[in-house]
């Protein structure tokens, strides 16, 4: 009986390597006086150079070389440990209580599911002990038991085997076995959003209380409105990460998102040539990332998942209560949690909380926004999915050779190769799971696809896909039946007013039916970008 029960799928603790580290994650956006009672953004330990920004705009004309990465052997413990962090999964918005959720995440696999016994999400290995069927096609019992339904197995919130249907009642109590348990990992919902510690093992069990999830004090702030986004990409984790530290790209993001939320329909044509020289200085870098300052606004990255940045905006004397007091500026926050999923795949959560135009969110739908933001990243897909494969071919260790950066536009970018080189060894650290080598690259449809990357995985377009689906077909219903009537309907029987109204009735909802189908497939389904022609 031992031998034919198979290994539980632990992660193997010889492959982490865990840093404890004294400072918990807390991420503050704006200056704090000592009176604030909101906590500092995680300590930066003292940096080992000074500060640095990339070369000035005014370019030599004689052609220069980057200069070479600094050559520093560092100790062990001074290594980022992509196992010894904690990644973000899904928004609580968009999981469903009823149905487990499956997710990959630096190359594991696991599922989500609500256990309404304890009342809480929990994050399993998707994996059943018993063949390896994938928990995530299973579904929850009507005791609150995640079920495997290969064979029915079920299993508690504590990861332990409670009913094995081919077990006979009077034998062994095979289901309390270790072999038949599931490996949980640690998890937690913070800032609305669940959290996994990628190690299964036992002494992580109470990780939570050591080191935490990056916080972000607006994201539970009732002044502040927002609405959260998700959507798998088809390129690695460093090239997204690096597009969105490219402010001409962040700011696109800011225009059409914030543009939206007054405009639904609109069209941005963006002017590549009317960009303009920015100033950005990178503070400081060590193992737990960099700070950098701009204009009106400070960027942060918390590896590995966190870039935000905050721009403020005003502030003045409010009189409208015949008190004199500080109106508080107004400010919006760009928050990137990015998650690398597998060589060629990552994930992304946007966010973008503001304390103005709160009204805006109750009557405009959240799909709505969704659009726009799905726009914006199918804009640069296909060309970021081709230039990744370039760097690969070239070896990313020489990126800063083959690539030029010579703007001060380029910091916060030169700023996170230089920290992956020096503390990630230039690479994301997969285990024993993937060789680093990318998939091959798929038709153009299917790699800018919105509908498996996003839409099932968003619980509003996923709504708004199945509401307006339905509105189409009832379009085309009703114009059938109203050339139908006309058709049977004898001459005289009704009024040639009201035949003719019925005409043009099924005439219009024959094209908005047509309308509607195209709407559906170029905003839910796929939107080919080509920028010759905007």
């Amino acid at each position: 009986m031992e031998a034919l029960r198979a290994p539980s799928p632990v992660y193997p603790p010889s492959r982490i390597r865990t840093q404890l580290p004294k400072p918990i994650f807390n991420l503050s956006f704006t200056h704090k006086t000592p009176n604030s009672p909101s906590p500092n953004l995680t300590q930066f330990t003292k940096p080992k150079f000074k500060t640095f920004t990339t070369i000035s705009p005014s370019v030599s004309t004689e052609p220069t070389s980057p200069p070479e990465e600094e050559t520093e052997t560092l100790e062990q413990d001074e290594k980022f440990d992509w196992f010894s962090q904690w990644y973000a999964l899904m928004p609580v918005c968009d999981l469903d209580k009823r149905a487990p959720h499956g997710k990959k995440v630096l190359g594991l696999d696991v599922v989500i599911w609500w256990d309404k016994n304890d009342n809480e999400w929990k994050v399993f290995d998707d994996s059943c002990p018993h063949r390896l069927a994938p928990l995530s096609e299973g579904r929850i019992d009507q005791w609150g038991r995640l079920q495997c339904v290969y064979h029915g197995w079920c299993f508690g919130g504590s990861g332990d085997c409670k009913f094995i249907p081919q077990a006979p009642p009077d034998g062994p109590p095979v289901h309390t076995f270790q072999k038949a348990c599931v490996a949980v990992y640690p998890s937690v919902v913070q800032n609305g959003i669940v959290w996994f510690w990628p190690n299964t093992d036992p002494e992580y069990k109470d990780i939570l209380t050591k080191k935490k999830p990056p916080y972000i004090p607006q994201l539970d702030d009732p002044s502040f409105t927002f609405q959260m986004f998700n959507r798998d990409i088809p390129y690695g984790y460093e090239i997204l990460i690096e597009n969105l530290m490219d402010p001409a790209h962040i700011l696109p993001f800011l225009i059409i998102i914030h543009l939206t939320q007054v405009f639904f329909f609109f069209t941005v044509k963006q002017d590549r040539e009317g960009g303009r020289p920015l100033e950005i200085n990178v503070n400081k870098i060590d193992k737990n990332g960099f700070t950098a300052s701009q204009q009106n606004g400070q960027w942060k990255f918390v590896p590995p998942c966190l870039f935000y940045g905050t721009v403020t905006m005003g502030g003045s004397p409010d009189n409208t209560k015949g008190q004199l007091s500080q109106k508080p500026p107004r400010q919006v926050l760009l928050i990137f949690i990015c998650m690398p999923v597998s060589p060629g795949n990552s994930r992304i959560i946007f966010i973008s909380p503001r304390n103005f135009g709160v009204w805006i969110d109750k009557i405009v739908a959240r799909w709505m926004y969704h659009i726009g933001q799905n726009l914006i990243i199918d804009s640069d897909l296909y060309l970021l999915h081709v230039e990744e494969k370039k760097v690969m071919e070239a070896g990313s260790s020489n990126w800063n050779k083959i690539c030029f950066v010579p703007t001060k536009a380029d910091a916060n970018v030169v700023a996170f190769r230089k920290w992956l080189n020096k503390y990630a060894d230039g690479k994301i650290d997969w285990g024993n799971k993937f060789n680093g080598s990318l998939p091959p690259t798929p038709a153009r449809e299917q790699l800018m696809d919105r509908y498996w990357s996003h839409v099932v995985n968003c619980t509003s377009c996923n709504s708004a896909y199945k509401g307006l689906n339905a509105l189409e077909v009832s379009l085309q219903v009703f114009s059938l039946a109203s050339i139908a009537i006309v058709a049977a309907t004898k001459q005289g029987m009704i009024s040639v007013v009201a035949r003719n109204t019925l005409v043009v009735v099924a005439i219009l909802c024959f094209v908005g039916s047509k309308w509607l189908s195209h709407f559906i497939h170029k905003n839910f389904h796929y939107h080919d970008y080509n920028h010759a022609y905007r």
